[in-house]
């Protein structure tokens, strides 16, 4: 933690402010509309947006999709290639997942597909889905001119789960700025984090208030508690925020050295037959490179590959925290391939720390049940694909030690 962390965090401490708001929290949400609005050439997207801090990019979620109506009964479309922080909310509300897969560019949501399972939903059900989640898979942006073209057609609102996708942008613009709401996640392993934290970016002030209020209780305006809604204790600590406005001060330099890391991998990469680095699609797209990621050739062969899933994994992988549940079985019905598999076990064995893509959605257990419009390509992707170390402490020589132990990895 940074001298500006500790200044910021010292003067909650100093001012009693220990507390889910105060000055910390007001100057958190400050620095992130200005930079949310930011546009090359230091102009301003106008109108400007409003921005609640909350204590999780999943409450964000949860109360974006509250403030655009979704109850129980209802059904919302959610990227089906992404964290389970996107479509839990929608559970939580008493509604239904309908899961959509992704296109070959971005990996991110379809919208043909979108457009599909839209008209599929009116046809079977009689109304149309209440709500439409894109994802920022690893910090890449989606493609939104087409999503908001076709929400706007059906009058569905979006919002933009842009956790992973922290200062991305899509023609200049940050991604969040699109949707009716847009989510922001500071989670240990973002491109900033407050410890634990999240945010949800709304359209105007009315939004936002409405936000507040459901992330305090929704409590009504009397000098005692009374509540006619039911609300959530949402809001960010004072604390947190004011390690949000320390980490606001690298923000830039933070994305800026995600995207120089991968420029090195693609370089390294670059003559390395059956590994191939993740990009932008085109200009339009400026991805913050959250994590760098990788494909691996189902021919390639990697060392100790025949010994791949032979062992039951016991404890957490990857850094995961409250791993309770064991299992005796080392495979699932869809899984990372075998040479998937062994480069992580490599990887592990020489201090990397690796994992597989998102598992879909659509192939999680808890929503076998759950409607999905598939078309294969997130699957198959999650069974050659592969998250790399991207973080503002991998150094330029920790990267050519990855990329140099994948090499070795390699049987030819």
């Amino acid at each position: 933690m940074s001298g500006k962390e500790q200044a910021f965090i010292q003067e909650a401490f100093d001012t009693n402010w220990v507390v889910p708001l105060g000055p910390n929290v007001n100057g958190f949400e400050e620095d992130l509309k200005t930079f949310v609005d930011s546009l090359p050439g230091g102009y301003t997207l106008e109108p400007a947006h409003e921005v609640v801090a909350l204590s999780a990019g999943t409450a964000a979620v949860h109360l974006g999709l509250l403030a655009c109506g979704v109850a129980p009964g209802d059904e919302v479309i959610v990227q089906s290639f992404t964290f389970c922080a996107s479509s839990h909310p929608i559970t939580y509300l008493g509604a239904t997942p309908v899961f959509v897969d992704s296109e070959k560019d971005t990996w991110n949501i379809d919208p043909d597909l979108l457009e599909e399972a839209i008209k599929d939903r009116i046809a079977k059900t009689g109304k149309k889905p209440k709500a439409i989640v894109p994802v920022a898979l690893y910090g890449m942006p989606y493609q939104i001119d087409r999503i908001m073209e076709i929400a706007g057609r059906y009058d569905i609102p979006v919002v933009e789960d842009a956790a992973e996708g922290f200062g991305s942008r899509y023609d200049g613009q940050v991604l969040g700025t699109f949707g009716k709401f847009g989510v922001l996640s500071f989670n240990g392993n973002k491109m900033i984090t407050t410890s634990g934290g999240g945010a949800l970016v709304c359209e105007n002030l009315e939004d936002k208030n409405k936000i507040m209020w459901y992330a305090t209780q929704a409590r009504e305006a009397y000098p005692y508690y009374q509540h006619e809604a039911i609300g959530y204790n949402y809001r960010m600590s004072n604390i947190c925020a004011g390690i949000g406005r320390g980490q606001m001060t690298v923000a830039d330099e933070h994305i800026a050295h995600h995207k120089h890391v991968k420029d090195l991998y693609k370089h390294l990469f670059n003559n390395v037959p059956g590994i191939e680095l993740h990009d932008n699609p085109s200009q339009r797209y400026d991805s913050n490179f959250w994590l760098n990621t990788i494909t691996i050739d189902p021919v390639l062969h990697i060392k100790g590959q025949e010994n791949a899933y032979k062992t039951v994994v016991r404890g957490a992988v990857g850094g995961a925290a409250g791993v309770v549940h064991a299992t005796d079985n080392a495979h699932t019905e869809c899984e990372p391939n075998d040479n998937v598999e062994a480069l992580r076990v490599v990887l592990d064995a020489a201090g990397v720390e690796a994992r597989p893509l998102w598992k879909p959605m659509h192939k999680q257990p808890v929503y076998k049940n759950a409607p999905a419009y598939v078309n294969g390509v997130s699957e198959n992707l999650f069974k050659v694909g592969m998250c790399l170390p991207s973080g503002p402490y991998v150094s330029d020589e920790d990267v050519r030690y990855i990329v140099d132990t994948i090499k070795s990895a390699i049987i030819r």
